[in-house]
Parts: C-alpha cells; sequence; structure tokens
C-alpha cells in the first residue's frame, strides 16, 4: 500500500490524505478527552527463534519462542508427518533486524525482486540505476497479490499446488521530493522539469504483473521466460467497462468516445473472482495529476470543480513525481488535467482523464492477449481490496470495498446477476465478469451506536441524492463515478481509514482493517476531523519517543454480519474483532482486546484469510509503533460477531459534562488465538498475500524496505536504512528492493499449523 500511515514515518506522505469536508453526523458531538501517556518501550532486540532472511542472528528475548542464535535458513530435513494444530507455531517476537524473521520450523525464500527479468532477453537486474526495459521488468512496491493454478500441461485450474501464476500489484515507488531515486544512478533529478527517461522508468515501474511460479523439489522459482509473463503498466490501453462506458465524464482526447483509458495506477489491494481472475484495486491515483492554478475559472467553475476537490485535485495541485513536465508527448501530457482545449465535451485535452483512475481493474491473468477492464458498476475511490461474500447459486454476488483515506467510506456492490456455477469455469472469464460486475447496485455503510447497521443505495433515485445541493447528479454513471459525494450525500460513516478487507470462509463475515486515523480526535476542530463514534471509538494519545501521536493510533479490526437476505441484505451487525494497541497500553481505554507481548500489533493493513485452514492473517503498515518493531504478519482464529462484550469509553467535554461512547468489543485475544507469525526488514510494510490451494506454499510480499534512507545517500550503501534483500544473498547490488518471498513449513505441512 505504500502507506506512509496516517502517523509520521517518512518525510512525504502521499497515501495519508483526507478530502472529506461533508458534515455527516456522528455519534458524539464535540468534546474533551481524558488523555492518559503510555509507558514507551525500551529496550533490547528481540525475537523468538525462527528463520531470519538476512545476515543479522537474533538472540530470542521477550517472546514465547525457543533460545538461541537464529541463523539463516538452510535446507531444512523433513520429518515425518505432525499432528496438525492450527497455530502451532511458537510466536515470533518484535524485531528490528534488517531481515525478514518467520517462526522456528518455517523457512522464508525471496522469490521475485524489483527489477527481475520477465523475458529470456532481458539482461540481469544491476541494481546501480543503469537498468531500464522496466515494461520487461518486475515492478515496484509489490502489494496484493493472487495466486492462480496451472496444471502440468500449463491449462489453468482452481488447483494447481505445484505450478501457478502470481498476479502481482506494483504500486508505486520509494521517492523523494520528486524523483524515484533508487532507479536513477546519481538519485534522479529533484526539480522540474524532469528527464523523460527518467519518467519513462518510474511509470514503467508502477501497475501490474503476471509470473510464473513453480515448486522445483522443496524449492519455489519465479521462471522469467515463462510465455504467461506479463507487465500492465500506466500506459496499456485498458476497456472502461459498466455503466461509465462512454459517458460523457470518460471522453478524452486518447478517447473520444469515453471507451478506453490507459493504464493503471497505485494498485493496492486485490480480489479473486469466484470465475478465477484477478481483481485490482487503484488507490491513491489523485496525486499524479497536476491542474492549474487558474483552471477553476478555465472550467467555469462548472460541477467537475466539486469532483476534483473532493478527490483532491483543487487547482493549483502539483504532482508526485512531475510525470508532465517530460515533454510535449501525449504520455507525459495527460498528467496535466486542466482545461486546455476549447471543445465543449474534452475531447482535445485531458480535463477528464482523472475520472478514468480509481477503479477495481478486472484481468485475466491466464489470457495477455485481452485487454484488462475498469469495472466502473463498483465506484470510484480509493480503492484497497475486493472481497466476495458468501457465493450462493441462484443469489447474486456481493463485493465488499473500502476507501483508503481518513474518515472515508466501505461500500458494498450488489450483483443484478444471480450465481450460476457453470460460471466458474466458462472459456471467457472477462465475460463472465462482464455480466456480474457491470450491472447491480453500489451501497455505502452506515454504522448504528447499538451495534446495527444499514446499507444504504446510491441511487440518482435517492432524493437525498438527487437533491444534493453540493454536486448535481446527471445520471446513474455520474454516481458511480462520484461515489464519495453520493456517499457524502447519503450520510455515511466516516470511518477510520477502511484499508483491505476479507470473508471468513466459515461463515461468510466480513472484515475489515481499519488502520488508524489522526483526524479521529476528542476536540474536532474543522469539518476535516470527527469525535469517536461507536464503529470507531478511540481517540488518545500515543507516544513515540518524544513525539506525541494523537487519533486512533494504532487502528482496529471490525467485522460485519449480514442480515438474514445475505448478499442483498440491507442491514447487518457488527462488532471490533481487535483492537490494535502496544501489551502496555491501557486495558480501559486503549488495549481493549488485551493483547500480550506476543500478539501486539499497530495499523492493520493487508487482511485475508486462508482457504486451506480458515486461519485470519493481517500485516501491519504502521509508523506508531516502528521504534518497537518492524512491520509484521499476525495469524489469528477467528470467532464470530457478538462474541465478546459491549464496553463504553468516556470522553469528558469541555462544558464539564461527559459523553460515553459505547462499542462491541470481540472475544479477548489468547495466546492459541492469536500469534505474531513474521516480521520484515526495516523500513518496509509487510503486504499481499497468497497460498496454493493445499495451503502448504504461502506468498508474502515485503514493500519498500529501506524507505527512510535519504536520496542524498542514494551512493553510499552504509547509509541506506535497509540493505535487503541483497543482504539475505538475493541479487546484485545493496540498493534495497520491494519483493515477494516464499514460505514453506520445513515438515511439508501447512501453513500456519
Amino acid at each position: 500500500m505504500n502507506k506512509p500511515t496516517d502517523l509520521p514515518r517518512i518525510a512525504i506522505d502521499h497515501d495519508d490524505i483526507s478530502s472529506n469536508d461533508s458534515s455527516n453526523e456522528h455519534f458524539s458531538t464535540v468534546l474533551n478527552a481524558r488523555l492518559s501517556r503510555r509507558s514507551l518501550l525500551r529496550g533490547g532486540v528481540a525475537s523468538a527463534a525462527g528463520a531470519l532472511l538476512g545476515t543479522i542472528g537474533l538472540s530470542a528475548c521477550g517472546g514465547s519462542g525457543d533460545g538461541g542464535v537464529v541463523a539463516a535458513p538452510t535446507t531444512p530435513t523433513v520429518p515425518g508427518a505432525p499432528t496438525e494444530k492450527l497455530l502451532g507455531f511458537n510466536p515470533v517476537a518484535k524485531s528490528l533486524a534488517d531481515a525478514v524473521v518467520v517462526p522456528a520450523g518455517y523457512t522464508a525464500s525471496v522469490l521475485y525482486a524489483l527489477g527481475d527479468p520477465l523475458t529470456g532477453s532481458t539482461p540481469a537486474f544491476k541494481n546501480d540505476g543503469t537498468d531500464s526495459d522496466f515494461e520487461n521488468r518486475a515492478g515496484d512496491h509489490h502489494d496484493g497479490m493472487e495466486y492462480f493454478g496451472l496444471t502440468a500441461d500449463g491449462k489453468p485450474t482452481f488447483s494447481g499446488n505445484d505450478r501457478g501464476l502470481l498476479a502481482i500489484n506494483h504500486e508505486a515507488t520509494t521517492d523523494e521530493k520528486l524523483s524515484s531515486f533508487f532507479l536513477h544512478p546519481n538519485g534522479g533529478t529533484m526539480t522540474l522539469p524532469r528527464p523523460a527517461a527518467e519518467i519513462d522508468k518510474e511509470v514503467a515501474i508502477h501497475g501490474l504483473a503476471v509470473v510464473e511460479v513453480r515448486r522445483n523439489g522443496a524449492k519455489w522459482e519465479y521462471i522469467k521466460d515463462s510465455a504467461f509473463n506479463r507487465r500492465v503498466t500506466p500506459l496499456t490501453e485498458m476497456d472502461i467497462s459498466g455503466p461509465a462506458r462512454g459517458n460523457a465524464l470518460m471522453v478524452t482526447k486518447y478517447s473520444p468516445n469515453g471507451t478506453k483509458t490507459r493504464g493503471t495506477l497505485n494498485n493496492c489491494g486485490t480480489g479473486k473472482t469466484p470465475w478465477n481472475t484477478f481483481l485490482s484495486g487503484e488507490e491513491n491515483w489523485s496525486g499524479y495529476f497536476s491542474r492549474g492554478s487558474a483552471d477553476d475559472a478555465a472550467r467555469g467553475n462548472d460541477k467537475s470543480v466539486a469532483s476534483l476537490r473532493r478527490y483532491g485535485r483543487s487547482q493549483g495541485a502539483t504532482t508526485r513525481h512531475g510525470w508532465e513536465t517530460g515533454g510535449s508527448d501525449d504520455k507525459y501530457a495527460r498528467w496535466d488535467i486542466s482545461k486546455t482545449g476549447a471543445s465543449a465535451d474534452g475531447s482535445d485535452d485531458y480535463r477528464n482523464e482523472m475520472n478514468g483512475m480509481g477503479y477495481i481493474v478486472e484481468m485475466d491473468a491466464y489470457d495477455k492477449t485481452r485487454l484488462a477492464k475498469k469495472r466502473t458498476a463498483l465506484g470510484r475511490f480509493a480503492h484497497e481490496s475486493a472481497a466476495f461474500g458468501k457465493v450462493v447459486a441462484g443469489q447474486p454476488l456481493a463485493v465488499y470495498m473500502g476507501d483508503d483515506s481518513r474518515n472515508e467510506y466501505i461500500f458494498k456492490f450488489v450483483s443484478t446477476a444471480v450465481w450460476s456455477a457453470a460460471d466458474a469455469t466458462a472459456s471467457d472469464r472477462l465475460a463472465v465478469g462482464d455480466k456480474y460486475l457491470d450491472n447491480g447496485k453500489l451501497y455505502v455503510a452506515k454504522f448504528n451506536a447499538d451495534g446495527t447497521g444499514q446499507w444504504i443505495e446510491l441511487s440518482v433515485t435517492n432524493p437525498a441524492i438527487a437533491g444534493y445541493a453540493s454536486y448535481k447528479f446527471a445520471d446513474q454513471a455520474d454516481v458511480f463515478v462520484n461515489a464519495r459525494l453520493a456517499a457524502d450525500a447519503v450520510g455515511a460513516t466516516k470511518m477510520d481509514r477502511p484499508e483491505w478487507c476479507s470473508t471468513n470462509p466459515a461463515n461468510g463475515e466480513i472484515y475489515f482493517a481499519l488502520t488508524n486515523n489522526s483526524n479521529r480526535v476528542a476536540e474536532p476542530s474543522g469539518s476535516s476531523q470527527s469525535a469517536p463514534d461507536a464503529a470507531n471509538p478511540r481517540a488518545y494519545t500515543d507516544m513515540k519517543g518524544s513525539s506525541t501521536q494523537r487519533g486512533n493510533v494504532n487502528g482496529h479490526i471490525l467485522r460485519v454480519r449480514e442480515g438474514a437476505a445475505g448478499s442483498t441484505a440491507t442491514s447487518f451487525n457488527w462488532d471490533v474483532y481487535l483492537f490494535g494497541a502496544e501489551a502496555k497500553a491501557a486495558a480501559a481505554t486503549v488495549n481493549l482486546s488485551g493483547l500480550t507481548e506476543d500478539q501486539d500489533f499497530s495499523s492493520p493493513d493487508g487482511i485475508a484469510f486462508s482457504a486451506a485452514t480458515g486461519i485470519c492473517w493481517f500485516q501491519t503498515d504502521d509508523g506508531a509503533y516502528t521504534d518497537v518493531t518492524n512491520c509484521m504478519m499476525v495469524a489469528g482464529i477467528p470467532g464470530q460477531v457478538g462474541d465478546g462484550k459491549k464496553v463504553t469509553l468516556t470522553y469528558p467535554r469541555s462544558n464539564g459534562s461527559n459523553l460515553t461512547v459505547d462499542t462491541y468489543v470481540g472475544k479477548a485475544a489468547t495466546p492459541d488465538t492469536l500469534k505474531r507469525f513474521l516480521v520484515g526488514p526495516v523500513g518496509s510494510e509487510i503486504t499481499g498475500l497468497a497460498e496454493t490451494p493445499d495451503g502448504k506454499a504461502m506468498f508474502v510480499n515485503i514493500q519498500h524496505p529501506g524507505e527512510n534512507t535519504a536520496a542524498a545517500n542514494v551512493a553510499d550503501p552504509s547509509k541506506y536504512t535497509s540493505q535487503w534483500p541483497s543482504n539475505a544473498g538475493y541479487g546484485a547490488g545493496k540498493r534495497p528492493r520491494s519483493a515477494t518471498i516464499v514460505i514453506t513449513k520445513n515438515d511439508g505441512g501447512r501453513i500456519g499449523t
């Protein structure tokens, strides 16, 4: 997710944005919080005995694992099959090592890293800034991914434990000021205009990849000359699909009829359809586009101005990388979304270009000849993952999604078509996507204080939308393209940055990771801040060294149980599965889930359930707790909505009265139900999770290790904050690289047992 979270972690924070200034109601009024400071955890770096993907050995202390010095992984001796127990591993303790740490009995190996060739003719990656041809190499910032099985003779299958395809999001790049400095020999150009050659590299490392992987004995490897390998970049042509196809909002110089666009951008979470295709969420894409300082007037202050502001592009907005300055070529011009042409419809400029970003993209990982499709019926916002609810023959399909910015919303799409099991194995998989993802209803969630909630349909016929004073919707396509504005109109609940979501296969409940929110404060000031409410109940102060952090600092994981109608239900029940917190935080106000040193975490982000074991895996993208530990992956045994208790939090008001907020907390964590499984290298986010159908190989992404390195130090490896994965023996050079790792259990068992 390339999410320098809500809390300070790096100098430039492109993803911690807030453009929701709507006045939607909250469950509480303005109040004064009673704030308590936590004690800062100090002490040595600790680790359970486990496999280290790096050159540093750690002594075990502070965790529940075995003692002793941890060494780099070696080829394991496979014993007889053990009796399986979920979460039977010893938990990994917190770590500040520049390495990947997994439990004893597991091995983690680097599989596919930034720059790796995807064709047999592409030269090996030098990792010194001189490499080119990134259209045929692994992209940067590996994020969400899905595994697609292959038979021994290379045919698509829902099984396929020894051979398959990984479809991977390459979200962004490690940058400072303007330049993706690790990509360029001397750090790149930090002023405008940017050289075209630098821009071309940076554009190409964004997007998607499909890469074939195979098991060769006990080892997994990627196949660099596989015919399945492909890259999709921000310049790859795509189809606009669904209600917005051909709509006036989609008209550009590139596609005057509004049916095509170029590429996908800032791809974060993923999903896998019941018909075996790949879904990718376009997240924080708005920062790549610029607007002139007088563009409001150039547009005649029409309604597009309100839309652009709501999506984070006020006039005068500058861009993340300055790609619009690369020259007169159309591929650079498209990043300037100012109205510069004389046409009435935008067919002579790129004033509407940003309307082509912000969707769920569907791609057939097996067929590189087919264009990917942007599914506009699923709404336009900062998409994370897309999780299907329980799939039932004869019933519509439900897709759940989160909008990852402060005080944004949770959405659900319900298909018009009802599910036919025969579609699972159809040969034209994207045609099946047309059937289920291009027609349906989009809903947004409103959470009530009593543990219930409603799905509110975003329909142009809804009086609240039809009569919305801040924006005049022209038609239903306009509602989908401007889903945030429609959600504002109906009074949806502002959430603490909805990240990934996933469905519990055991009972169909949907889990949403809410990573954190620095704008959730006890004394709101202005429309950008929100007081705590039942579904987002915490607003507290936390100390990181001498730095004060406020808001919902550590995030939480919320879960939803649909009403009796299942996918089409318009009511639900909810509670909080887990609250992120440090173990020593106050139990009554912060550590509401009773986390211990072997479980505590901050800023949940990626979340996925194992289809093989039912374990709930979640990953962190944290800045609040990184003085104590690098980011991590945690394994949990899920319960069900309502298995815990109601908790009342009390906030004193400025006028001397108290406001109470009730929330609903799931069953407290125990050593048998929640364990830390992995800790990553310095500066990295842990993200993306896929597994083979038998659950015996797990693929995980390590994103932006060493991201706190200053661009000025690009020539001095000793000043890199991370040298992973080169310090694990992978690849040339010492510049840190995002990468996919594969985790296996030394006894051949399933991951997490």
